[in-house]
């Protein structure tokens, strides 16, 4: 009988919970709710081996964790390219058609929050994480409990992983903060710092007692349910009993997206929780499959970011920051204010025609806006706020770090100091190293490397891995202890197995973005290959041209950082590429391949990584621009129109064969 009564309370709050929370249509009144639920604790408590996993008890809150542990993505998650104006949206649409779609879009409400990852084993909710650098989150799962609108089961017992925004009410934050002004508390910037905040608490109670919100957004594996668009996903998702935005809107051409933003823009105050954009997607799976990726992107959509809010403030003074290219850049010292909900101090002013076509004088009165709602920026300048006491900005002539002479190459806009042994040179490249770009050295972040640089631990590059030798001092550090600086060294060895192309990147090889360094890695699968390589063969790769391939050589041939290489490989850092194997460019590059049937050594997605890694490009349909079909068994329309249009045919043996010569 009483665990029969347990189910009943259970099925009747977990439908208020999901007709309240999903639905927002509440069923049955708050004291009924509140009736139930207390009969409930008071049966848990008293039988605690009837205790359910999808208990709404367990929305409550109470678990306690030592730290968040790293859990992996199985499959990544990737953010959005950002586009700012009309025009860039209009471009968005017009790279789609050039691939032959004619699509229709999916609108959906950029929420400002915190995106988490939840994964549900036979419609049990067993685990949620932070997208972290998109492989690599943290799991907060105890936290992510709590959350009403998170189904701990749901209607049906399936093994799925859905995508969506934690984020926290408007109302939720002024009665937070009412709360914390009256026990002397610092108050809450803003929803989006004080959801991501509340996640990342170990006690789970503390974000029980913030009321966070979530919605529901993406399926990353949809084709493994039958659907066949996103607004199918959504409504599979819905069905499921996930909250889902009710704002989303599937429109036929890119004058509805612009009409949704305007509309949505002119709304945005008076919804309940903050946004600070409209995410399009192209609608329909086939496409977004035949569109791709670029190396973090998808191309099948992309987040327009609404004109960020401006604020007046003076400009106090204008200092000079030294990159680990040795770039000089001016940075405007502010006094603090409020933007977008975050207090700003400083902004980038880029280079000195960029401080004098704005006309800044220390001391005027300016205009600051978030670019995206994220990165502070100067605006413009309040001429007729001046009082004739300001002072003319001048630019610095010697590095402000070590004194030497700056040097401005003719055609550029930016100063440089080009001794490779400035300080400040030597802290930006090591900072760069660790980053979660390049080496992903978890712990060792800009303070820190900061801090060690100052204390003698950390010169170069190499030295990260030989703060094993400092370890009784690092411990005696203030805010250090041996548990923290075990973490530390384990994330500095775990760094040495990386694949080749974080290492590349990680290197700071001038103009060499992480997509290049992949690029490179593909291609010559060893450090040592790529240190020999000439500009002449570099051109021929795709997307390396003249500047980069002869930054690559200069890098290469400095004598400094070929020592540097050295003492890595002797410390035995990685220097080998761990993906495919690169096949022989000229079979490949530059030619468009369509592969129909089925392989029998790989899977149609590795034999498309495959040919995208030498240079080619995969299409799902054949036609005169074609260049190639490899057909596996069992081929079909494809393999008879390719004959009929006279294209060349490869078997599996003749595409194995091409690899296997490279």
């Amino acid at each position: 009988m009483i665990e029969r009564r347990i189910d009943e309370l259970i099925k009747i709050i977990n439908e208020a919970d999901y007709n309240y929370h999903t639905l927002d249509n509440p069923t049955i009144t708050d004291q009924e709710y509140d009736k139930y639920l207390k009969e409930l604790f008071d049966l848990e408590e008293e039988y605690p081996d009837l205790v359910r996993e999808d208990s709404p008890t367990q929305h409550a809150g109470g678990k306690i964790i030592d730290e968040f542990k790293k859990v992996e993505h199985k499959i990544p998650m990737m953010s959005l390219s950002d586009v700012f104006s009309e025009s860039e949206i209009i471009a968005f649409d017009e790279r789609i058609r050039k691939e032959g779609i004619n699509p229709q879009y999916m609108c959906e409400l950029k929420i400002d929050g915190l995106s988490v990852s939840l994964l549900y084993e036979d419609g049990i909710l067993v685990r949620a994480a932070t997208r972290g650098d998109g492989i690599i989150g943290e799991d907060i799962t105890h936290n992510a409990k709590t959350i009403r609108a998170i189904p701990l089961r749901l209607n049906e017992k399936v093994n799925i992983e859905v995508r969506g925004e934690i984020f926290m009410n408007k109302k939720t934050l002024i009665e937070i903060n009412e709360e914390r002004k009256k026990n002397n508390q610092p108050l809450l910037q803003n929803c989006r710092n004080a959801a991501a905040g509340s996640m990342r608490q170990l006690d789970s109670k503390v974000a029980a007692k913030r009321k966070l919100d979530n919605f529901i957004y993406h399926l990353p594996n949809p084709e493994d349910f039958g659907i066949k668009t996103h607004e199918e996903a959504i409504e599979y998702m819905r069905k499921l009993g996930f909250k889902i935005n009710p704002n989303n809107k599937l429109v036929n051409n890119i004058s509805e997206v612009l009409q949704f933003i305007e509309e949505k823009q002119e709304e945005r105050a008076k919804l309940l929780y903050d946004i600070d954009g409209i995410v399009i997607k192209v609608n329909n799976l086939n496409d977004q499959k035949k569109l791709g990726f670029t190396a973090r992107y998808p191309k099948w959509a992309t987040a327009y970011k609404f004109p960020a809010e401006e604020v007046l403030t003076r400009l106090t003074d204008i200092i000079f920051t030294v990159g680990r290219t040795g770039q000089i850049t001016p940075n405007a010292v502010l006094e603090p204010v409020i933007v977008a909900g975050s207090t700003i101090k400083r902004a980038t002013l880029h280079n000195e025609d960029y401080v004098i076509s704005k006309d800044l004088k220390i001391g005027d009165i300016v205009s600051i806006r978030k670019a995206g709602d994220v990165i502070p920026e100067v605006v413009e300048v309040k001429k007729e706020r001046r009082t004739g006491q300001e002072k003319e900005f001048k630019m610095i002539t010697k590095c402000p770090m070590c004194n030497k002479e700056l040097v401005k190459k003719e055609g550029q806009v930016d100063y440089f100091c080009i001794n490779q042994f400035c300080p400040a040179r030597k802290i930006e490249g090591i900072i760069h190293y660790a980053s979660r770009d390049a080496m992903n050295i978890d712990g060792l972040g800009e303070r820190i490397i900061e801090d060690f640089f100052n204390f003698g631990f950390i010169e170069k590059i190499s030295d990260i891995y030989k703060l094993e030798n400092h370890r009784k001092d690092l411990i005696t550090l203030e805010g250090y202890g041996n548990k923290s600086v075990a973490n530390l060294l384990d994330a500095i060895d775990n760094s040495k197995h990386n694949s080749l192309e974080k290492l590349i990147f990680g290197l700071g090889i001038p103009h060499v973005g992480a997509k290049t360094a992949k690029v490179l890695a593909a291609n010559y699968q060893t450090l040592e290959n790529l240190m020999n390589a000439q500009e002449e063969e570099l051109v021929k790769i795709p997307d390396i041209g003249e500047i980069i391939a002869k930054s690559i050589v200069n890098y290469f041939s400095d004598q400094f950082n070929k020592k540097e290489i050295e003492t890595l490989k002797k410390i035995n850092i990685n220097m080998t590429y761990l993906g495919q194997k690169v096949v022989k460019q000229e079979e490949f590059n530059n030619k468009t391949f369509v592969i129909t049937g089925t392989l029998e050594k790989y899977s149609r997605d590795e034999a498309k990584k495959i040919i995208e890694l030498a240079g080619g490009k995969t299409v799902d349909s054949v036609s005169k621009k074609t260049s190639v079909v490899i057909v596996g068994e069992n081929p079909g329309s494809k393999y008879s129109k390719a004959k009929d249009l006279g294209i060349q045919i490869w078997t599996e043996k003749d595409f194995l064969e091409k690899i296997n010569n490279n």
